[in-house]
């Protein structure tokens, strides 16, 4: 099963935790890293924004992009939030197993993708 890196951006350090530990419960990915606050610069509504944002490095798989999608959009509070989903051509073969081996758990089928 390929592996993807998906990348998000949250408000703040709780609400980032939280969608990455439930991401993590429901085996929706294997590994999310919270990363420290970083300054955004966008253009939102014809206004330039500048805001502080705390990203999130989702490892997951291809078969659970669909679902990793639907729960950023559930639980993130943006109108229009940054989902982007970056297909891993190469890594350690090791760790990409674990990847998918913790997305596709036998004792919590109902929840794995």
């Amino acid at each position: 099963m390929s592996t993807l890196l998906v990348l998000t951006n949250l408000p703040d350090a709780h609400s980032a935790q939280v969608l990455a530990r439930l991401l993590i419960e429901q085996r929706l990915a294997a590994c999310v890293n919270i990363l420290g606050p970083c300054i955004s610069v966008y253009r939102w509504r014809e206004k330039v924004e500048e805001t502080s944002e705390v990203p999130l490095l989702i490892k997951t798989t291809a078969g659970c992009y669909s679902r990793v999608e639907a729960a950023i959009r559930k639980h993130h509070p943006y109108e229009l939030p940054e989902i982007i989903a970056v297909s891993v051509e190469r890594g350690l073969p090791e760790y990409l197993n674990w990847v998918a081996a913790e997305t596709s758990s036998n004792t919590l089928s109902d929840l794995s993708c």
